[in-house]
């Protein structure tokens, strides 16, 4: 790769870590959002939760219009348009917030979840393919740090500026009648404007910047590295690596939510106060971001993607595992800070290391060898983030069900899919049993 190469692919590599970077810190403030909205609109477990549905269910409904899209402005127009939208999302919970309408937050959230499918479309087949297959984890693991870090940081400010008092206001609301009730949590709604209006300003300056770079455009993957001719497939439905590995998708997604989104409400039941438990979050995108260091390390020198799915899938059940086991009462001191924490809370947050390899490692053995099909597949593959709508769902039923704690347990089953495609469903060429491999 010459020189005027080498210069392109690290500007490419440099305007994707800051969409990573944007990626991030929109996604994982649904993680105080839930509290706080619970808060502010009066809602169960099960109704905060809405607030990943609505925004994860967007991939689904939203994906395969996005490679339609794409087909029509190219990537990189596609990832202006997709910035341009969030920023609609974002202007949406100016009403929504005037008016505490827990409805239009939702809508607001599903719109910038519209943006966000569009990029997505467009971000991570773009990284996948910007060099080398062997490296594209490597990449992707670059991309997730941007991501987590952002994904570590954008909770702990959201919440310094709408909950930083949320102990007191709780406490208060007991006390209160009905008119001086309304009064506070109106007033507290009112707390996001400020920030959502600076994050929509930031979501079009980006756009623009987007629109005016010399990022390359993207057709498809190679067609003498895929191996995939017309002769050969006629429809994506005949990758049976790419459904599997969209299925297996749809799972991890699920539990990363789960683990990101419902620390922080975790806990609160277990009497942990809003003040420290509103850092949860961000401790689950540190051991994210541990894990994408050790994968930047590792792959594919040391292990390969497989093998890293396996190590992931294992961690995790054990990881849930010991946060159902361990008594609540079980706690230690953080020394750099001296706070108390359950070690069950610990537990969860080690989901983060176990889920920090798993999207980097998917794509790459996922959307091999799809050739022209490459954006119907990243299209399928985005539609799997619907996995982060409906799992966090059913963890919050089971919440007001039983308990936070035993809702964890639909954790498991998901990472034993995860270990199923780590194991063989990777390898499946064809539907016919006879030959499989």
């Amino acid at each position: 790769m010459n020189q005027s190469n080498q210069q392109k692919m690290m500007l490419s590599l440099t305007l994707m870590g800051a969409l990573f970077f944007i990626f991030g810190f929109v996604t994982w403030l649904n993680g105080i959002l839930i509290p706080y909205l619970q808060i502010a609109c009066d809602l169960t477990n099960f109704q905060a939760v809405f607030v990943t549905f609505s925004f994860y269910i967007s991939y689904t409904l939203m994906a395969v219009p996005s490679s339609k899209i794409l087909e029509k402005t190219g990537f990189k127009s596609g990832i202006m348009i997709g910035l341009l939208i969030m920023a609609v999302g974002t202007l949406m919970f100016i009403p929504a917030a005037v008016y505490r309408t827990f409805s239009i937050f939702l809508a607001g959230l599903f719109v910038m979840g519209t943006g966000l499918a569009l990029m997505q479309t467009a971000v991570n087949p773009y990284i996948t393919i910007l060099g080398r297959r062997e490296t594209a984890a490597v990449r992707l693991s670059i991309m997730g740090i941007c991501n987590n870090f952002a994904g570590a940081i954008g909770p702990l400010i959201l919440a310094y500026y709408i909950l930083n008092d949320g102990d007191a206001i709780v406490s208060s609301l007991k006390t209160m009648d009905e008119a001086s009730e309304l009064n506070v949590l109106n007033e507290l709604s009112r707390r996001v404007i400020g920030p959502y209006i600076v994050m929509t300003a930031v979501l079009v300056v980006v756009g623009i910047l987007v629109k005016m770079s010399p990022l390359p455009e993207l057709d498809k993957e190679p067609e003498e590295e895929s191996g995939v001719t017309d002769a050969t497939k006629t429809n994506i439905f005949q990758f049976p690596h790419l459904i599997l590995g969209v299925i297996t998708l749809f799972f991890y997604v699920g539990v990363e939510v789960i683990a990101g989104n419902t620390i922080f409400s975790y806990g609160i039941s277990l009497g942990i106060a809003i003040e420290s438990a509103q850092a949860y979050t961000t401790m689950v995108m540190f051991t994210m971001l541990a894990g994408y260091v050790l994968g930047i390390l590792a792959i594919p020198r040391l292990v390969t993607y497989h093998t890293v799915l396996k190590i992931s899938a294992i961690t995790g059940i054990l990881f849930t595992l010991a946060a159902i086991a361990v008594p609540s009462s079980w706690s230690f001191i953080l020394p750099w800070v001296d706070i108390e924490m359950p070690i069950t809370i610990l537990f969860v947050a080690l989901l983060g290391l176990s889920n920090s390899l798993i999207w980097p490692a998917i794509w790459p053995l996922a959307i091999h060898n799809l050739g022209k099909f490459i954006k119907t597949g990243s299209a399928l593959m985005i539609m799997a983030i619907a996995g982060g709508a409906v799992l966090p769902l059913l963890w919050g039923w089971i919440s007001d069900s039983w308990s936070a704690r035993e809702a964890y347990w639909i954790v498991v089953p998901a990472y034993l899919i995860i270990l199923f495609y780590a194991l063989y469903g990777y390898k499946v060429k064809t539907w016919k049993w006879k030959e499989k491999m």
